[in-house]
Formats: structure tokens, sequence, C-alpha cells
């Protein structure tokens, strides 16, 4: 299948900024959805940027701090974020929902093991 690889995460103070890198590498025809989720101590993983067929979304949060991209060349994904809270602690998690050549061409989805990012002065 699929791996990803992330990098980028760790500590920086508020108003700070971090650019998290993810690196995919498998059997990839094709995405369907790739993004950006993360999860604070003691609260539910949750959407922070994604990327589909039919745009870009952010949540509320951390809209216009926040900018997700992608390079497909090099099978990557970012997430540039500025302007830091100490509310934007979390591990942070890369995502891709995709269809695997080697898998039929079925859609499947896949995690990275996660990245911390603390935001603390």
């Amino acid at each position: 299948q699929v791996q990803l690889v992330e990098s980028g995460g760790g500590l920086v103070q508020p108003g700070g900024s971090l650019r998290l890198s993810c690196e995919a590498s498998g059997s990839i025809f094709s995405v369907n959805k790739m993004g950006w989720y993360r999860q604070a101590p003691g609260k539910q993983r949750e959407l922070v940027a994604a990327i589909t067929s039919d745009g870009i979304n952010y949540t509320d949060s951390v809209k216009g701090r926040f900018t997700i991209s992608r390079d497909n060349a090099k099978k990557m994904l970012y997430l540039q974020m500025n302007s830091l809270k100490p509310e934007d602690t979390a591990v942070y998690y890369c995502n891709l929902y995709y269809s695997d050549f080697d898998r039929g061409y079925r859609y499947l989805e896949v995690w990275g093991q996660g990245t911390l990012v603390t935001v603390s002065s």
C-alpha cells in the first residue's frame, strides 16, 4: 500500500510559524482527498485542512493562518502554520484517501504516524 512520512513538528512560541511536510510513497493511482488532521489531549481528532477535487477547505479556527498545499510530482503535502496559538497544540496527522493500482484501483485510506506541535511560551 502507501506509506506516509511526516516531519516538521516541534516546539514554537505563540505567534510563531511551523511548516509540516508529508511524503507519500507506494502504489497511488489517484488521490480523492488529502489533508491534515489534529488531535489535542482529551479531544477528538478534527480536520484542519483538506484538498479535494472540489477545492480546499479549512476548519474555522485556522482560516487565515494555515495554508495547505501539495506537490503531486514529489508526492508531498504541506501545512504552513502561521500566527500559532497555544490552542493549536496537538498531534498533527497526514491523511490520504486514494485509489491503489496494486489493489484493483480500490479506494483506501492511509494515515501518518503523527507529529507533535507544541505552542507555548
